[in-house]
């Protein structure tokens, strides 16, 4: 087959460019630069974050080609899938591995952004959308757990429901509204399927991309000490530079994914039975070991009141102060670093870190 000539190229292109302008996107991207100093490598982890959320995408799509959302052909469809389909496993591992290492990913991008104080103004809308993306991401990790109906999912489901539902005033009400009714059923089922194939990509698609918008239009944040000690830093091309070596960070994940779905591809387990007892030591995935050990720790009355609703009511809080951080940090607002905010970072790390690490130590009999 002929190439297509210079001159033909060259027309074509300027067919697409008068429609779609595309001269003005590849001046937008040959103007727009990355500042460099010793902090740069944390940008990278934004661009990981995203390129795990593609993979994320594809192999749900092809996910969805053999899954039925029912309790009698869900855990079928699943074993299906990775028995009898080509290269099935491989998928659904990918697909696992890469919703673990996202979130891994999505956790290290928050606290980066945090102790490098890049929430500070004009980018408090950039935060406060980042934090909305952090919590679905963990929302899309919680409705997809249930979804290949073993044991395992189906009874940390049932504790992690539970949950809402000590939320004062309005946690019978979203316990219901969860479970589609008082317990764990093929409704339940229906419905995480529902919100994990649909609402929440929808809500994340318009969230994601008023975070990137809000990343073109403000830059990169400079961290305030690098900021003030240096008056003329250097500046880095985004193409290619830039996005050369965000590529070597992809295919790094790429590599990484690949080995964990091959050499630990992702279990079934066994059939979910409502009728049989909870497995010993039942614990929700890594990224809620850390809040699911505190309830453990908090005694059943304290002060008078419910411990586990008492409990839930500091996370939810904790959240809400995780999003308004840009309007109560205000030395940060003046250019000037906060101690205190950096201390409680430090302090939220080393907690997750160590309240996760108690979660899988204890024994199952605990």
């Amino acid at each position: 087959m002929t190439p297509p000539s210079s001159d033909t190229r060259r027309r074509l292109r300027a067919w697409l460019d008068e429609r779609i302008g595309f001269a003005d996107l590849e001046k937008l991207a040959k103007e727009k630069e990355v500042p460099l100093h010793r902090d740069t490598f944390w940008y990278y982890i934004g661009g990981m974050t995203l390129f795990l959320f593609t993979i994320q995408v594809i192999t749900g799509i092809l996910l969805l080609l053999y899954y039925r959302p029912s309790p009698d052909n869900a855990y079928e469809s699943v074993q299906f899938l990775m028995t009898q389909v080509q290269f099935g496993w491989l998928v659904r591992s990918i697909h696992a591995w890469s919703a673990n290492l996202m979130i891994l990913a999505l956790f290290v991008h928050t606290f980066s952004v945090f102790l490098l104080k890049a929430y500070r103004p004009p980018r408090e809308v950039t935060w406060m959308s980042g934090v909305v993306l952090l919590g679905l991401a963990l929302t899309f990790g919680f409705t997809g757990y249930l979804l290949p109906w073993n044991t395992l999912s189906y009874f940390a489901t049932k504790v992690g429901t539970d949950i809402p539902g000590v939320v004062p005033l309005v946690g019978p009400f979203f316990l219901r509204l969860l479970r589609g009714g008082n317990d764990v059923t093929g409704a339940t089922l229906t419905r995480f399927y529902g919100i994990h194939v649909a609402i929440l990509p929808a809500l994340t698609t318009a969230f994601l991309a008023v975070h990137l918008f809000l990343v073109q239009q403000h830059g990169m944040s400079i961290p305030p000490g690098i900021e003030r000690r240096t008056k003329r830093l250097p500046f880095l091309p985004f193409l290619p530079n830039y996005l050369l070596r965000d590529m070597v960070g992809w295919l790094s994940a790429l590599g990484i994914l690949a080995a964990l779905a091959a050499f630990f591809p992702a279990e079934l387990g066994v059939k979910a039975d409502a009728f049989k007892p909870a497995p010993a030591g039942i614990k929700p995935e890594w990224y809620f070991v850390s809040m699911f050990q505190t309830l453990k720790y908090i005694p059943a009355h304290v002060l008078g009141l419910e411990g586990e609703r008492l409990g839930v009511t500091a996370f939810l809080v904790g959240g809400l102060l995780l999003l308004l951080v840009p309007f109560l940090d205000r030395r940060a607002a003046r250019g000037t670093p906060s101690r205190l905010f950096t201390a409680i970072g430090l302090a939220a790390l080393a907690y997750v870190i160590v309240f996760t690490w108690l979660g899988y130590a204890a024994s199952p009999t605990r």
